[in-house]
Parts: C-alpha cells; structure tokens; sequence
C-alpha cells in the first residue's frame, strides 16, 4: 500500500498540481438481522479501493478505482486531472486550501474485543435469545434483532508530505419489538431505532445488557396499545434517549456544516439559518446550551486520528453559552468564516466518494442537575424518549418530532404513559427555553449510523451525547 500512495504523489507531482491526495479504503462489513426466529439479512463483505482528488488551477478534480495495480493507479489520477482542468475552467474563483501542516502517523480505535474474531453462531445466538424473550409477552408479534460491524482500513498520503494510516472499528446492535392489536400498531426499540452503534469492539454490545432488557421493552411495547394518546397543549417538555441526539443531529447538526450555509447543498437538501454574518451574534439557545463538536470523543462515529483533508482532529464550540461561535468546516471553505485552519469535517463514505463536510460528533454538555430534580421541579410536564419520526425545514427552523413513548409529569410527580407523542417547534426559541440539563452522571453517548448528504448521497455516522434535557413551554400532541 504505501509504494501504491507513494507512485500516486509522484505521478501528482510530476504534473505540476496545486494539490493532490490518494485514500486507500480496505473495509470489511458484517450484518446480521433477525425477524422473529428467521434470519432476513446475513452479510460479510469486503470492498478495497482507492480514490484520488486533484485540485489544478483551482479546480477540483476526482477519480477512482477498485482495480489495484500502476497501469489503473495511472489512469485514475490523469482522469482526475482532466476533470480539475475541466472544472476549473467552469469556476467563477479558485478554491484555496487553509494551511494544515503535513503528519506521519499511525491512528487506531481502541478495542477491547475484535468483534469480527467473535463467531457468527455467538452473534445469532445472542439475537435468537433477544426475540424469544421478546416473543414471550403475547401482544408482541414482531421481533426484530440485529448486529452491525465494520473495519475500516484506511491509507491517505498528499503533495504537501503527509502519509496517514488509520484503523477504525464500529460496533452496534439492537432490536425492536412491535405489538399489534385490532386496532394499531405500537413498537419500542433499544438502546434506540437510530443510535445502537458506536466506534468500539465487541465489548460495547456485551455494555448493552441487550437480554436483560428485553423483557421491559416487551412490556412497554404492549403497554401502549392501551396507553392514553398524548395530550393536545402546552407543556414542559424533557428528553432524553436517541430523541435527544436526534435533535442535536437536525436541528445544529446540518445547520452548522459550512458548505450547507454557503449554499451548496440548496438545491438538494436545502441551507441553514446559521448564516455567517450571526458567527459570535446569534443568540441559538439558552446559557445553558454548550454544543461542542468533538472529533476526538472516546467512541464516537466521527472520532478519527485525521479526517480526509488530512487535518488532525479537535475539539470546539458550535455554541457556547447559547450563542453560536462556529461550523463544521474544510480546508476549502474554512476561510469563509475568516478562520486560517479548518475544524477538520471533511469526510467521504468510501473510496468511490469525493470528502464534503459532514457533520463530526456533536454533543450537548451536561448540566448540574440531577435528573430527579428535573422531574420533581416540573408542574406541568411531559418525558418523551427515542425517535419515531421526524420533520425539518430546509433551513433548519422549524421542526416537528414524533417519538415511540412518553410519560406525562403532573406536579413533580410521573403519572402515566401516553402513546404517540409529538412535539414541534422553531430552533432558536426551543435551544432558548432549555432550563435544565442533568449532570454528567446522565451523560451518554449516541451514534447515528445513516446520515445521508450529498449528490450522489453519501451515508455516513456521527455521535451525539447528551444528559435527559427541559425545554419549557412546548406544543406537544398525538401523532
């Protein structure tokens, strides 16, 4: 590999680019998915490949290929060439990188338990175990069980000197059990319909408990079908679980990545409201609110030696005491924002894809409240937990969440379960009616593993944690 990384920068070099790099994926991916007792999904697949990006009179140019021998690695970096000096002609400015100094490295997730030396028959029988306790409450009809792992190797190396080897490791599993009646349909999922992976071995599907709450879920599950709907008003609202990483996901997530602001994902997905004139002005939330983006976060999705600017990995605010005070950048666009050095966001799903900024791991910080305090100080209240269903404007302002359960909290006091819980609201006026945030002992990592963005879209995972949060004076009602 690094004689390949090593012909690719002198065959960049030897014509004239402004810019050039080369990423190496070699990425192994296993999933098991379980219905009932029947086993729907059992992958394990490889993919090795490589991609290369030119920037040529300040055009961008990229290529790729899974063939590995000179005669393609040749090919591949002279049609990126051709493409940047097509592109380049068609830009009303040139792109000019931010300064990154080269790295020599080695960056590896730490892993306790390889999770693909962990047998196949061990997974499924873990999975098995999972649905039949599921089955066992009567108004459970479905049981859904399921393990995701992935290696990814991945060698990078760019004109400016750098040679960059990085091994990463994601782990995840979780299930879902869905009750019937002749009437409707309720499901409770765990840890979360959207956040059940994590960047850790094997060891973080054995921290799950996985069986042991199964028998809860079961019974939640069946619970709701006779459950009250939510109530239609006004109401304080606390969350926790994946709805919460949901939140920080949609709703400052994308409205912070760069290229999004700048308006290159408008025709597509749409921009932000988090315009760069507001950097350092916009009130987004309470003083409470500290959202800190984080690529070095133990066990997060996004956490990584370098991203693919090759721009080692940090730590800052997206807000800080409610205002906004920065973005998700790359080195192409970091200078937008007057910065001199990019936050390092730039990434791509696999070898075939070109890096755009996506957004790293994103936390909210944990408050001082203990989450019983939170409760007993609530008159008028609602808990709403994990994700089923959400909605947000193309600039990020307004939004609407449906999520799987929820209790309602009369004076301090949790009363009862409601099914079908909804809430909405517009950014800025929800992040600035947090009055509560519990402390780090509620602090807990969530993983969000399909995250779409680009054209073509490119899937890819990040992090969010949080501690159980209030939002005071919400609309909230049935789905």
């Amino acid at each position: 590999m690094k004689e390949f990384l090593k012909k690719a920068i002198e065959i960049m070099e030897s014509k004239k680019v402004d810019f050039g790099d080369i990423r190496i994926i070699d990425e192994r991916y296993q999933n098991i998915n379980i219905k009932n007792f029947d086993i729907t999904d059992l992958k394990d697949d490889t993919t090795l490949g490589f991609g290369v990006r030119i920037l040529s009179n300040g055009g961008w140019g990229f290529a790729s290929s899974n063939t590995m021998n000179l005669k393609e690695l040749e090919k591949t970096v002279l049609l990126a060439l051709d493409i940047a000096k097509a592109s380049a002609r068609l830009r009303n400015s040139k792109v000019k990188l931010a300064y990154e100094p080269s790295y020599k490295d080695v960056w590896k997730t730490p892993v306790l338990i390889d999770p693909f030396e962990v047998s196949i028959d061990t997974k499924i029988g873990l999975l098995l175990k999972i649905n039949e306790t599921l089955l066992k409450n009567k108004k459970v009809k479905i049981a859904n069980s399921k393990m995701t792992f992935v290696k990814t190797h991945k060698y990078y190396a760019s004109t400016e000197g750098s040679d960059i080897e990085q091994i990463f490791y994601y782990s995840g599993a979780g299930y879902s059990a869905t009750s019937i009646n002749d009437r409707e349909v309720q499901a409770r999922s765990y840890p979360g319909g959207h956040a059940y992976m994590l960047s850790m071995g094997y060891e973080y599907v054995e921290s799950l408990k996985l069986l042991e709450n199964a028998e809860r879920v079961a019974e939640e599950a069946a619970s709701l079908l006779t459950a009250a709907n939510c109530p239609c008003d006004e109401r304080d609202l606390i969350i926790y679980g994946d709805q919460l990483a949901l939140q920080i996901h949609e709703s400052t997530g994308h409205a912070s990545e760069l290229d999004r602001v700048l308006g290159y994902e408008e025709s597509y997905a749409g921009s932000s409201f988090l315009t760069t004139e507001k950097l350092g002005k916009l009130r987004y939330g309470s003083e409470l609110v500290n959202l800190v983006a984080d690529t070095t976060l133990p066990g997060g999705l996004a956490t990584c030696g370098y991203d693919d600017d090759g721009v080692r990995a940090q730590r800052w605010h997206i807000v800080k005491n409610g205002i906004l005070s920065g973005y998700m950048t790359n080195r192409e666009f970091a200078s937008a924002i007057g910065h001199k050095r990019s936050m390092g966001s730039n990434r791509a799903d696999s070898y075939k894809s070109i890096p755009i900024i996506r957004i790293t791991n994103l936390s909210l910080m944990p408050g001082d409240w203990e989450y019983e305090d939170i409760i007993k100080s609530t008159k008028k209240g609602i808990i709403m937990e994990n994700n089923k269903s959400w909605s947000i404007d193309q600039k990020r302002l307004n939004f609407q969440f449906g999520c799987e359960i929820g209790w309602l909290i009369e004076n301090g006091k949790i009363t009862k379960m409601v099914k079908n819980p909804v809430y909405q609201g517009i950014t800025p006026v929800f992040w600035g009616n947090c009055d509560a945030i519990a402390n780090e002992k509620y602090w807990k990592l969530y993983g969000v593993s399909n995250c779409g963005k680009g054209q073509p879209t490119q899937i890819f995972r990040m992090s969010h944690a949080s501690s159980p949060a209030r939002f005071k004076k919400v609309k909230v009602f049935s789905r």
